[in-house]
C-alpha cells in the first residue's frame, strides 16, 4: 500500500507526497520546493519522481529545484512534454508504470488544458486528477473543449465508485455553494455541505472526497439529474448541453 501526505502551500493548493516503499517516492504538483522538502525529511523519504498533472506553473514551479537537489524523474502528460520543466518521461492515455508494489495507469483527461492527464492507482484506488475534477467543482475550460472536459469527467466517473479523489486545490466550499443554487433540493448535497461547513470552519481539509459522493452531489457528474435540467430550463438536453451551461454559470458565479 502507498502512505500519501497532504502539503497545503499558497492559498489554496495541495502537493501530494506518495511513498511506495524505500526506493519509490514521488509528489505530485510540486508548486513550490521547500516544503516538500521539509516534509521528506520529517518522513527521511527519498524522492525519486515527480508526477505532473498539466503544465501551469501552481503545479510544475517547483520541478527544476527538486530535479537538481533530488535526481528525481519528472513524469508527465506525453500530449504536452514541451510546457513541463524538466521532463523525463512522458506518457499517454491507457499507458500504465510500476511505482513500487502498485500499478499506476495514466488517464488523458484535457480541458482545463489540452495536455492534462491523471494518475490512478489502481491498488489504492487513488486518483490525482489535478485540476480536472474537484470536490464539489471542475476545473475552468482554458485550453481545450467542453466536449473535451465533458468526456473526460465521464472517464473519472466511470472509475470505481470507492475511488479517492486527490484533487489540487481546497474549493470545496465555493464549489458547494454554487451546487446549491444549481440543485437545491438534493439532500445529500445539503448533508455534505453542512459537514464542509464544520470542516472549514475548523480548519479542516476536504480532500481526498470519495468518487460515489461526487457522482451524488457534484453538478458537473450530474447533468442527467431531472432537477438540474428542470432549474436550467433545459429538460430533454444532452448532458453535454446541460454540463456546458453549468460550467458557464459557474465561471461568472460569485458567492
Amino acid at each position: 500500500m502507498i502512505s500519501i501526505k497532504q502539503i497545503p502551500v499558497l492559498s489554496d493548493n495541495y502537493i501530494w507526497l506518495i511513498n511506495a516503499s524505500e526506493e519509490f517516492t514521488a509528489v505530485v504538483d510540486p508548486a513550490i520546493p521547500d516544503p516538500v522538502i521539509d516534509e521528506l525529511k520529517k518522513n527521511n523519504w527519498k524522492l525519486t519522481h515527480i508526477f505532473n498533472t498539466h503544465h501551469h506553473n501552481d503545479h510544475t514551479g517547483a520541478n527544476l529545484e527538486l530535479k537538481n537537489i533530488t535526481n528525481c524523474k519528472i513524469i508527465g502528460p506525453k500530449s504536452d512534454f514541451q510546457r513541463i520543466p524538466g521532463i523525463d518521461i512522458c506518457y499517454k492515455d491507457k499507458d500504465e508504470f510500476s511505482f513500487g508494489n502498485e500499478t499506476v495507469r495514466i488517464m488523458d483527461i484535457p480541458g482545463h488544458t489540452k495536455g492534462h492527464i491523471a494518475f490512478y492507482f489502481n491498488k489504492s484506488q487513488a486518483l490525482f486528477c489535478g485540476d480536472t475534477l474537484f470536490a464539489l467543482g471542475c476545473g475552468r475550460v482554458f485550453e481545450g473543449t467542453m466536449e473535451q472536459m465533458w468526456d473526460s469527467l465521464v472517464k473519472i466517473k466511470n472509475l470505481p465508485k470507492e475511488t479517492k479523489v486527490y484533487c489540487a486545490h481546497e474549493y470545496t466550499l465555493a464549489n458547494g455553494n454554487f451546487a446549491l443554487t444549481i440543485e437545491p433540493e438534493n439532500q445529500k448535497l445539503k448533508i455534505r455541505m453542512n459537514e464542509v461547513i464544520l470542516k472549514r470552519e475548523k480548519g479542516i481539509s476536504t480532500v481526498p472526497s470519495i468518487l460515489l459522493d461526487e457522482i451524488e452531489t457534484n453538478p458537473f457528474l450530474r447533468p442527467d439529474s431531472i432537477e438540474i435540467q428542470k432549474k436550467l430550463s433545459l429538460v430533454g438536453s444532452s448532458d453535454l448541453e446541460v454540463f456546458t451551461k453549468i460550467r458557464l454559470l459557474k465561471d461568472s458565479f460569485r458567492g
